[in-house]
């Protein structure tokens, strides 16, 4: 449906994350992936975590200046949010397993942010899911860590892998964002670009 839509357009999706690349392939797109390397750093003015995903989202599209007139760029962040600090990818196994203790058996947010960047318009979109965990035991996180080694996720995480199917209690708002992309808003914002 999409596809044919967007056939005038070439998507290219600036993310290496292999859950957001099968995403795309699921909604039915033709698109190219590049990445281009961009220094995530963020200003601590801001206060709360969707103005952190839009402007790393926004950041990573500045590094490409040279859009043809139909490519619609697109990227994306995604953090973990809890009380009120966000919680970005571990550096390593004792950072993954001190930032699992600290979601265990309580909540957070995740929050993604996807920018919409043309040659002559951009639009951002972000979306917020509510986690609940369960008391994880130290075994518990010890055995993930060994078996899926989460490092390239944000909260040391992957709500697709066994921590999900045994640690989380309930969710509140979209499933697909906690695994990094809004699925459903995506469909909404390219079909309205589609349309336009």
């Amino acid at each position: 449906m999409l596809r044919e839509k967007l056939k005038n357009y070439k998507i290219i999706l600036a993310s290496g994350s292999p859950r957001r690349q099968d995403f795309f392939k699921e909604l039915d797109l033709d698109f190219s992936i590049e990445v281009r390397e961009v220094e995530e750093i963020f200003p601590k003015h801001l206060q709360n975590g969707s103005e952190i995903t839009d402007y790393l989202a926004k950041l990573k599209a500045c590094a490409f200046q040279d859009l043809a007139e139909n490519d619609i760029l697109i990227t994306s962040d995604t953090i973990v949010w809890k009380n009120g600090e966000a919680i970005g990818k571990p550096e390593n196994r004792e950072e993954a397993e001190k930032m699992l203790h600290n979601l265990s058996g309580d909540f957070h947010e995740v929050i993604t942010s996807v920018v919409f960047t043309g040659k002559n318009f951009q639009e951002t979109i972000n979306d917020t899911t509510k986690v609940w965990f369960k008391e994880l035991t130290k075994a518990e996180i010890d055995y993930y860590l060994t078996h899926y080694k989460p490092y390239d996720k944000a909260g040391s995480y992957g709500i697709q892998e066994w921590i999900g199917y045994i640690g989380i209690d309930r969710l509140e708002g979209s499933y697909f964002n906690v695994m990094g992309l809004p699925t459903r808003l995506v469909y909404k914002t390219l079909m309205e670009i589609a349309d336009r």
